[in-house]
């Protein structure tokens, strides 16, 4: 197992935390009118995040050489690569919701604070499990294994939202309201507190997002079981995901064999991981950046020649109200449209 262990002082660990949160202070400041997000707005954001998530890897060069830094570089990028197919589910998720544009933004950002919480949780109990019982290498690699095989044989099939059994489990315990009233979770009706349809989706996120948890964080845990790596290419991967989902989701149609490449990953980290405990010892990480690389370019490429010749959705504008009616306050949900289907999700939900 691919321990790499270095000292990493407490104020080290606040002072990522405390950054962490200052750029999520700044991107919820800079998008607190709800306007709708264009295009340009979103490749700027997604620049500069891409941006400061490879600059952590340079200030990890720096402190503590380059076996380190090539480490969160291959758990960033196969971090970032996995995070492009939450962006196929929250467009079909807004998609089959008819969520309006312009509060896309807000369920995305609270979305993304559940996120980095439950990979904070998964990380630190993985790596431990890791760390006392060997053979949960195998258990990891096996599930990294499978899941591979199910993104990549679950092509075309359909989810549905509403019937996750956590939004289904939120609907029975908290009196919701079946339409969008602005951008508000909750309102007051006659003194009582009442979730909006704009919360129920929040939930569909998060429920949805769970899956990804826990695949992402195993991924990365492949590659190495030092907890601040695995916290760091998590969270700064994640922390763009907002600006990535509105750079892509005009566009998600032309990655039509991503999918493909995201399962050889998985797929490969968990081979990573048993191999990691049988005589031939973790894998070089040069190979491992180099297979990470590899694949998320093929792929890519794979997927926009192949579709070089079909028209894309409008880049300047997500999804948002696709089949559903918006009228003022009132909204009903649109039927799911999704280019793929991620994750091998049965129609009850994630399993």
């Amino acid at each position: 197992m691919n321990e790499l262990s270095f000292p990493v002082p407490l104020w080290v660990w606040a002072a990522v935390t405390v950054g962490i949160c200052v750029m999520l202070a700044v991107d919820l400041f800079a998008h607190r009118d709800n306007h709708v997000i264009g295009f340009k707005e979103a490749a700027i954001w997604s620049s500069v995040w891409i941006a400061i998530g490879l600059g952590f890897g340079l200030i990890l060069l720096a402190w503590q050489g380059g076996e380190v830094s090539s480490t969160y570089y291959a758990g960033y990028l196969i971090e970032k690569a996995l995070s492009i197919d939450n962006v196929f589910v929250f467009a079909l998720v807004f998609s089959f919701f008819a969520v309006p544009d312009a509060y896309q933004h807000k369920v995305l950002f609270w979305g993304v604070l559940g996120a980095l919480a439950a990979r904070l949780v998964f990380i630190f109990v993985g790596a431990e499990l890791l760390q006392v019982f060997f053979w949960t290498a195998y258990l990891f690699g096996a599930f990294l294994i499978w899941t591979g095989y199910k993104m990549a044989v679950s092509k075309d099939e359909e989810v549905h939202p509403d019937r996750n059994p956590i939004v289904r489990l939120v609907k029975k315990l908290i009196t919701t309201d079946a339409k969008f009233h602005g951008d508000k979770f909750f309102i007051h009706v006659n003194g009582k507190r009442v979730a909006t349809l704009l919360f129920v989706v929040l939930v569909a996120v998060e429920a949805t997002d769970l899956i990804f948890a826990v695949d992402s964080v195993a991924a990365v845990l492949a590659i190495t079981t030092n907890t601040f790596l695995v916290w760091t290419a998590n969270a700064f991967a994640v922390l763009g995901l907002r600006s990535l989902y509105f750079c892509l989701a005009g566009l998600l149609r032309r990655f039509a064999y991503l999918h493909y490449g995201l399962a050889v990953l998985l797929a490969f980290a968990g081979v990573k991981l048993i191999l990691s405990e049988t005589p031939v010892g973790k894998l070089p990480i040069p190979l491992t950046l180099g297979v990470i690389t590899l694949t998320i370019t093929i792929s890519i490429a794979w997927s926009l020649i192949a579709t070089r010749n079909q028209p894309a959705n409008s880049a300047d504008k997500p999804p948002g109200t696709q089949a559903g009616a918006v009228s003022g306050d009132e909204t009903t949900p649109a039927p799911a449209s999704s280019p793929h289907r991620p994750h091998g999700q049965k129609e009850d939900g994630p399993s």
